[in-house]
């Protein structure tokens, strides 16, 4: 009797602990990442570093900085108090989709458009920041707009963002060359690499801050409206984000921060982003 007990005992143990490893290994990313940040006191985001005004690596300092990691510090507090943590990994335009479906960030606020082709696969919070594609040449560059990227002409791009499928069916006879991040984007078209580097206004804005000898041109050829992305199914998460935006947007954070970075930046509208 006493036998069966034990053997009873070893069975009821042995499938308490599948039962265990069961409920532990479902995925990261399928399980409710709001639930998991009010556990942990944190939100895991992912942000970019070679991106100036939004996010970019201080090699001074080893710290990310920018508008779009204020807003995340922001909203973390917002979501859980003034004692969350907002935990920044670093991502490129290439690398977030992955990254997020993996769980590895639990959202991106990365200069992320929101498209019907993300929507798919993805949860987007509401717009946070209305932006549009444009052209960032040299000084006296005979590209004027859009439109001058004909035959012969190459423009420079980054790999993973809608903005070189757009440049595509914007300019198709123009060539198009795919770096993987905007630091390199640059860089090519310092060294003469194409005629003009493409993505959205706001970040070319940036480029040009930190070169004069580089210029915006010919305005902008599409809407790129930023949104927060999360996982797709993660709507609890998606929710609170929508909310804390509407409470940063009603005290002023919003505002402020948006001026922080972008008010002293020329040719720039702040209130043309303003969603």
């Amino acid at each position: 009797m006493a036998k069966r007990i034990r053997q009873f005992g070893v069975l009821l143990a042995g499938l308490t602990l599948l039962l265990l490893i069961s409920a532990c290994g479902k995925p990261v990313a399928d399980s409710d990442a709001l639930a998991r940040a009010q556990q942990t006191g944190k939100i895991v985001w992912g942000v970019k570093a070679d991106t100036r005004l939004f996010g970019l690596m201080n090699t001074k300092t080893g710290k990310i900085e920018g508008f779009e990691v204020d807003m995340a510090k922001a909203l973390t507090k917002q979501i859980l108090g003034q004692s969350g943590k907002a935990e920044l990994t670093q991502i490129t335009s290439d690398t977030r989709v992955p990254m997020l479906k993996a769980g590895n960030v639990d959202a991106v606020i990365g200069t992320m458009s929101i498209t019907p082709d993300r929507q798919k696969v993805l949860n987007f919070s509401k717009s946070y920041f209305s932006a549009g594609q444009s052209l960032l040449v040299p000084k006296g560059s005979k590209i004027h707009s859009v439109k001058d990227l004909k035959q012969g002409t190459s423009v420079i791009g980054v790999q993973g963002s809608n903005s070189v499928d757009n440049i595509k069916k914007a300019a198709p006879a123009a060539r198009v060359l795919q770096l993987a991040d905007y630091s390199q984007a640059f860089t090519a078209l310092k060294s003469h690499q194409g005629d003009a580097l493409t993505t959205d206004n706001g970040i070319l804005y940036g480029m040009s801050q930190q070169d004069p000898s580089y210029v915006v041109v010919g305005g902008t050829f599409t809407t790129e409206p930023y949104g927060i992305a999360m996982n797709k199914g993660q709507d609890r998460l998606t929710k609170a984000m929508n909310k804390a935006l509407d409470q940063l947007d009603k005290n002023g954070t919003y505002e402020r921060l948006l001026k922080k970075w972008f008010s002293d930046v020329p040719g720039f509208d702040v209130k043309e982003v303003h969603p």
